[in-house]
């Protein structure tokens, strides 16, 4: 992993402990340069000392100073560069201008004023190289060149030392930006790596929670039905056995089929379970490292596939208001219009609804009167499951509840995008109604 940049400007403030350098070595390169700078200076006083009549100390200590400014080149290229333009007329400073120049150059400093103090160094370089050359062919009368040779040698040197420092600046300071460049993008593509990573993570997360929300809501729905029935069998059982040894048999048998019954529907949940993952597991051996967030979607979607293909019809209906009958509940069962197939989602919601809500009867109204309705339409179904008052000359049969009934019931109905409404009726029973579309129908998608 690199640093990002927050963790580049975060660490930046060890480093700078040298007022505007960054590194040691930038301060030794800027310190040794001046000093170059300076003792060339220095040495060019002494000539510049001469030809103005000037003391040699006063020469020398004005080169010293003027070809140290070259120390503060990265912090003020500006004035270096004024300092070098100064300076050329006693031709002084060579170095100093070169690096000025260049320096100025790859700075940040805006593209116009680089180019106005450049075109002043050229024109200054040139008009001191015309004059004293000039000079010089004046003074040896043994070289007579022609007019064009001292223009065209003072705009040669003018260019030459003007020309290259520049344009090696420029290069440097857009190679420069464009590595900047480049290292804000991979930073931002780090953090948006990081972030794709959380989400990625987030997912997964969710994934799971939703498989352990379904395999809980299969369950429920699994085991509670089949065991209430089995309890209420069981307190039938006991209350006739010493009456009517005959039908505590038959009620033993009930006990003993949906106990099998139950634990059949648990085989096959289990079968789901161990389907979705071998399912999974080629994925994950084969292609190497598979995201947490598909492996969890995946055994998600295999799994509930698998549990609508083999889960309960509606045709199973009759027989679920059969064994709630048995069971000593008064139940009406009606259906209007033509059944037909829908989608094996549809159809197992629409059972695992008329089940829960026969069980809460089984839980809470002992006794109670229940109607079951099913209404197959153009483009839906519906279900209702309404029981009337308790019997209070009925014993309630102790079932335990969780209160996940409703709510699984809620969750499976709008997961398909239907409708879900439950609630007390004015006659103090309840009603549990849920509408369903058909998604196997054109008209229904």
């Amino acid at each position: 992993m690199t640093a990002t940049g927050a963790d580049r400007e975060a660490a930046g403030s060890t480093t700078r402990g040298y007022w505007w350098w960054e590194r040691r070595r930038s301060v030794a390169l800027d310190v040794g340069l001046a000093l170059v700078s300076a003792l060339e200076c220095g040495l060019e006083g002494v000539e510049f000392a001469g030809n103005t009549g000037l003391p040699v100390p006063v020469g020398v200590v004005f080169g010293l100073l003027a070809g140290s400014v070259l120390v503060v080149r990265r912090r003020w290229p500006i004035a270096v560069v004024l300092v070098s333009i100064a300076m050329t007329p006693a031709e002084m400073g060579f170095l100093m201008a070169l690096v000025g120049l260049y320096t100025l150059a790859a700075s940040e400093v805006p593209r116009r004023i680089t180019v106005v103090l450049a075109g002043m160094a050229l024109v200054g370089t040139f008009i001191v190289t015309y004059v004293r050359l000039r000079q010089t062919v004046a003074e040896d009368a043994d070289f007579g060149p022609g007019d064009w040779y001292v223009p065209l040698v003072s705009v040669f040197m003018a260019v030459g030392l003007t020309a290259p420092a520049v344009l090696f600046g420029l290069y440097i300071g857009a190679r420069r930006r464009l590595m900047e460049s480049l290292r804000e993008r991979a930073d931002s593509l780090e953090r948006e790596l990081s972030l794709l990573a959380d989400r990625a993570e987030e997912r997964a997360e969710w994934a799971r929670t939703e498989e352990r929300t379904r395999i809980a809501r299969e369950m429920h729905d699994v085991v509670a039905h089949r065991v209430s029935l089995m309890v209420v069998h069981a307190a039938a059982l006991q209350a006739v056995a010493p009456k009517d040894p005959a039908k505590a048999v038959r009620n033993a048998a009930l006990v003993g089929d949906m106990g099998r019954q139950a634990l059949t529907e648990l085989r096959e949940m289990l079968g789901v379970l161990r389907s979705g993952d071998a399912l999974i597991a080629p994925v994950a051996a084969g292609g190497g490292a598979v995201p947490l967030a598909a492996v969890g979607q995946a055994a998600a979607a295999a799994a509930a596939a698998a549990a609508s293909e083999d889960g309960p019809r509606l045709s199973e209906l009759e027989a679920l208001v059969a064994q709630s009958r048995q069971a000593g509940m008064v139940v009406e069962l009606s259906v209007d219009g033509e059944l037909r197939p829908y989608a094996p989602e549809v159809e197992q919601t629409a059972f695992r609804v008329v089940q829960e809500a026969l069980t809460n009867v089984h839980k809470h109204a002992a006794g109670a009167k229940t109607w079951v309705r099913l209404a197959h339409r153009g483009s839906e179904v519906a279900m209702q499951v309404e029981n009337g008052p308790s019997d209070a000359a009925v014993a309630d049969a102790g079932l335990p509840s969780g209160g996940n009934g409703l709510v699984g019931m809620r969750e499976r109905v709008l997961g398909l995008g239907g409708v879900f409404v439950s609630g007390p009726t004015d006659a103090g029973g309840f009603r549990v109604s849920a509408v369903l579309p058909d998604n196997s129908s054109p008209s229904g998608v």
